[in-house]
């Protein structure tokens, strides 16, 4: 499956911004999609995944402002971003995996191209 994020932009402190990962190849329900992002400087971290029964879950540092939802029919898959921090600054990426331990970063092999994600003062 190949993905594509988009949606990335300058977003001031407060607001909010909605990324989509589109899929193309295979459908995308037979995966579950997790969102990573790598700010400056940082390493690469998984901060939300939905498995393949749309059921989400997220890291800590985004819960409660952050939604991870998918729309089957569209073979996409959104994360919501509200209330956006400076510290949310990152390129972020999605991607894919069958791997029922899809909180492991290393169970994932189907990635997209990032979307850079700027949030300033």
């Amino acid at each position: 499956v190949q993905l594509q994020a988009s949606g990335g932009g300058l977003v001031q402190a407060g607001g909010s911004l909605r990324l989509s990962c589109a899929a193309s190849g295979r459908t995308l329900r037979n995966y579950h999609i997790g969102w990573f992002r790598q700010g400056p400087g940082k390493e690469r971290e998984l901060i939300a995944v939905i498995n393949r029964s749309s059921s989400p879950s997220y890291t800590d540092s985004v819960k409660g402002r952050f939604t991870i939802s998918r729309e089957n029919a569209k073979n996409t898959v959104y994360l919501q971003m509200n209330s956006l921090k400076l510290e949310d600054t990152a390129v972020y990426y999605c991607a894919a995996t069958i791997n029922v331990q899809y909180w492991r970063p290393s169970n994932y092999g189907q990635w997209g191209q990032g979307t850079q994600v700027t949030v300033s003062s």
